[in-house]
């Protein structure tokens, strides 16, 4: 997943992320550190850096 990646490219930090996307911070550091995430939570943050699916978790 390229989450911290485009995240870093839209210079954003992991609270500012947090806030727009309604995604704890611990669970966005979780995935940024795992790479593993429920559906629902990697809905809310592609919609939220304004990427489709596709674009986050593919490599």
């Amino acid at each position: 997943m390229k989450l911290k990646i485009i995240r870093l490219n839209k210079s954003l930090t992991v609270p500012a992320l947090s806030k727009i996307s309604g995604v704890p911070i611990r669970t966005i550091e979780n995935i940024e550190r795992n790479d593993e995430a429920k559906v629902s939570t990697v809905i809310k943050l592609a919609d939220a850096l304004e990427v489709t699916l596709d674009e986050l978790c593919r490599d």
